[in-house]
């Protein structure tokens, strides 16, 4: 069962900070690996993190996986993307500033524990607000991309 914050805390009250700084991927680097063709699934994973302001479409291959009930499932992810050979784990959510960079440090933190130091946790800089505001390179490799959502 996840733990629940007091209503006067934030969500994350009920888990450990990240002890870990994860590294971030910018949001052209990212477009350059999808042009090139590296396979989401495969070469890399995106996990959107956005729960109640999910809207307005996603990156093309995102999961989404609200941050709000992540942490007690690191284990099982870490466990699954091990076995695909997953090499990257890109963390998102509306500006990446708060659970993009919370995720991403509890996942690099895991890997440490795990001492794997081949697969990496990157947190996307600017989020999906960035992504979305770039321009139609960015959009045109968004599943459900609805313009009205980012420009209100």
């Amino acid at each position: 069962m996840i733990p629940a914050a007091p209503a006067c805390l934030p969500w994350h009250a009920a888990y450990p900070a990240p002890r870990t700084v994860a590294s971030s991927i910018s949001r052209l680097d990212l477009l350059g690996w999808m042009k090139e063709g590296k396979e989401v699934g495969k070469d890399y994973v995106l996990i959107d993190l956005r729960r109640t302001d999910f809207e307005g479409g996603t990156i093309r291959g995102s999961l989404n996986l609200p941050a709000q009930s992540l942490y007690p499932t690191i284990p099982t992810l870490y466990s699954v993307f091990s076995q695909a050979r997953v090499s990257k784990v890109i963390w998102y959510c509306g500006s990446s500033r708060g659970r993009g960079t919370r995720a991403a440090g509890w996942f690099a933190g895991y890997l440490e524990e795990q001492k794997n130091g081949e697969m990496e946790s990157l947190v996307l800089e600017g989020g999906i607000k960035g992504w979305a505001a770039a321009g139609d390179d960015y959009t045109r490799l968004m599943d459900d991309y609805d313009e009205s959502k980012w420009t209100e």
